[in-house]
Order: C-alpha cells, then structure tokens, then sequence
C-alpha cells in the first residue's frame, strides 16, 4: 500500500455571512497516496478551490485534522504555515498570479532565492526552459500570452521540487488548444519529479486520466472512484 502524503479527516469550513454561517466543507474525509494524481470535479459551489485551500493550508478548517506531508497542519501558525508551503507545495491558479513588475526568470527565481537557494537563478532558468520559455526568460507577464504566462506559473510550482503539487483549473483562461498543451506539460512534470498532483478541473475527461476521481456537491464528497492512470 503506497504511503498516504495527503489524508484529511471530518474537516468542515465555515465562514460568518449577514444570513448566519455559510458551511463551505461540511465533513470532508480524503486520502491520497504519495505520487499519484487526483482529479477533484463537481459543479461550481461543491468546495473544489476551498479544498484545496485547505490542503495548502492557506485557509483554515474549522474542526478535522489535515496531515499532509506527515505534517498536521491543523497545528501550525501562519508562519509554520508559510515555511511548510515553501519546502513542501506548489500551487498553479486559473489565473497565472504573476508579479507583472518582474521578468519570467525573476518570477521562477525569486521565490527559490527566499527559500535560500543558492543556485535560484539557474535553476528558474533550467525550469523555464523544461517548459518551452527558454527564448522568453527577459520578457514581463504583459508581453507573455495567456499559455506562456502560465506556463512561467507552472515552471514556479516545480522548480523548488514540490512534493505535492495542486493546480486549480490551470487551463479556465486558456483556448483549448493551448489548454491542453498546459495539461500535458503538467502530467509530464509530475512524472519526472514523482510530485502528487491534485486537479481542480470541470473536464471529465482529464480527471480520468488521474489516479483518482474525487467528486465533490455540496461541501460534501460524494464519490472516490478509480481513475485511468489506477
């Protein structure tokens, strides 16, 4: 049985509104295997981006307990939280959350350099170029096209070697053709760097190209099924 690098057990969000609480997760219970993929779906207002929030410890549940990496993240305060996310996560988001003021190496790099990695610059380069912006490294987000912005966000994620890595519908501001380059350069980066990959994404097709099927209505898991790559 593969070690489990990601299990959540009852966790349960809720947020304060004018109308009373609004129960966002109402009792989440979820393992993944270390180095598998899972792909979460379900319609818009299940809990797939709030989930995964959680698992990056960005937002905080409001009762369960949330082990990832071997780490309890229930227990930490916001400046634990920052340095587990650093040495173990890498986050890729609909949509890019590049510094438009810095070039796409200094995008790749500058978090390696706070991470205190000597050869930061180096390797934001080798990144960028595993990921087809080799020719582009100078040149800002603005002069970037949406597939070659997210493609630097992607270089990003993996280039301090993740070992989970979570992507929350990468492709929802990409036509489906560069769509579909980015998802493939995703596969390709978890199975060379053995990273867990969970997938936020609305295309059925691409969860069950995933180790697993996560659906989620409600705040609530509905199913876990067997995906293709199982």
């Amino acid at each position: 049985m593969p070690d489990k690098i990601i299990e959540l057990d009852s966790v349960t969000l809720s947020l304060p509104s004018a109308a009373g609480p609004v129960n966002i997760l109402r009792g989440i219970d979820l393992s993944i295997a270390k180095g598998e993929t899972a792909g979460l779906v379900g319609p818009s207002g299940s809990g797939k981006s709030t989930l995964l929030m959680v698992l990056a410890g960005l937002e905080r549940p409001s009762s369960g307990r949330i082990v990832c990496a071997g780490e309890d993240l229930t227990q930490y305060g916001e400046d634990r939280l920052a340095r587990f996310r650093r040495n173990h996560i890498g986050i890729v988001f609909q949509s890019f959350h590049l510094i438009p003021t810095m070039t796409a190496l200094e995008n790749v790099a500058i978090p390696l350099e706070f991470a205190g990695k000597a050869d930061a610059f180096a390797r934001a380069e080798e990144e960028l170029k595993l990921v087809g912006l080799g020719h582009r490294l100078t040149h800002y987000p603005g002069q970037l096209s949406g597939g070659e912005q997210q493609r630097v966000a992607l270089a990003r994620a993996v280039a301090g070697d993740p070992e989970i890595l979570l992507a929350d519908e990468p492709t929802g501001n990409l036509d489906q053709a560069t769509g579909a380059e980015i998802i493939e350069l995703m596969f390709d980066l978890h199975r060379r760097k053995g990273a867990t990959l969970v997938l936020i994404t609305h295309d059925e097709a691409l969860a069950e190209r995933c180790h697993s099927v996560v659906r989620l209505k409600d705040g609530l898991i509905e199913s876990v099924e067997a995906g293709a790559a199982a």
